[in-house]
């Protein structure tokens, strides 16, 4: 059980709506950047390896800014989430941005051996979370399709600046039973969520779960996404340009086909994160404050 579990960090997307790489926006008072706090808080769960998931070309900018500063705190992987490559399908045109989440932890298969955790490099998680899906993950055997999820409260994940997209969890017996995306904010007073998949409107209570890409995974997850991608290759022919091979998308149907099973473990850690330009001031007011409690030193890596 268990073995050596590595922390997987997704970071090949460029921040759109925010415009550059958000994953080297510096929010910490010395320059840290969001990624170096969850590095920080996998270090005190006793994470030993961290793998970085981004571009190829960014892989200076990547180890200059951020590698380089932790190398001699944990050990350090890189992997590349190639756009383009020999996929068996013809593209109309060069891609450039990444095929998507589900995707990305595919590029880890060589690297990554035993049970891991994956996230989002532009997520500020909490320390709870990573202590409580390692613990979790420790006990599970790496042949098994036994995997797990923060539920975080929707409350703790909302901006003041927009709209945030979530899953949503459906949770029967502490396992996640269906998970839909939908774009969540308040409208007149009501929390609402409106479907990425049709559109549809309704009403969530504000204690109601959501999943925010923070998982705990066995290698068995690489064997179904490698098949997964092919298939979902062919599906989007006609949309090979723009169509995204998403986690989400992949667990949810694994569930239904009762391939797996998805342990959800509720945190009452609030999330931070810059979807919104104007987030990064919250960020940075949430970090001086976790600093003044002595939950992170002034100097992260001193």
């Amino acid at each position: 059980l268990g073995g050596s579990m590595d922390l997987v960090i997704m970071a090949a997307g460029m921040g759109s709506r925010f415009g550059g790489l958000k994953q080297v926006e510096p929010v910490g008072p010395n320059g840290e950047f969001i990624l170096d706090y969850s590095i920080y808080d996998a270090l005190c769960a006793g994470i030993k390896r961290v793998v970085f998931i981004i571009k190829e070309e960014n892989y200076d900018l990547f180890r200059e800014t951020i590698g380089k500063r932790i190398e001699g705190k944990i050990q350090v992987a890189y992997v590349f989430q190639k756009t383009n490559g020999n996929f068996n399908v013809s593209l109309k045109e060069e891609r450039t941005k990444p095929w998507g989440t589900a995707h990305a932890i595919l590029a880890c298969k060589d690297v990554v051996k035993d049970n891991f955790i994956v996230i989002n490099a532009d997520d500020f998680y909490g320390r709870e979370p990573f202590q409580s899906i390692k613990e979790y993950m420790e006990n599970v055997d790496k042949n098994e399709f036994s995997f797990s999820m923060a539920g975080y409260i929707i409350k703790n994940t909302l901006s003041k600046n927009g709209t945030v997209k979530r899953g949503l969890c459906h949770v029967k017996d502490h396992y996640l039973s269906h998970i839909t995306e939908a774009s969540i904010g308040y409208e007149k007073n009501r929390l609402v969520a409106k479907k990425l998949s049709d559109q549809s409107v309704y009403e969530v209570e504000e204690e109601d779960l959501v999943s925010m890409n923070f998982f705990g995974f066995t290698p068995m997850i690489f064997k179904k996404l490698e098949q997964g991608f092919s298939q979902f290759l062919n599906k989007n022919r006609e949309n090979l340009n723009d169509c995204e091979y998403l986690i989400p998308d992949v667990i949810e149907e694994m569930i239904q086909q009762k391939i797996c099973t998805m342990r959800v473990l509720p945190t009452s850690a609030v999330w931070h994160g810059v979807t919104y330009k104007e987030d990064k001031q919250e960020v940075q007011k949430a970090i001086l404050q976790w600093i003044d409690e002595g939950i992170y030193p002034k100097k992260l890596w001193d």
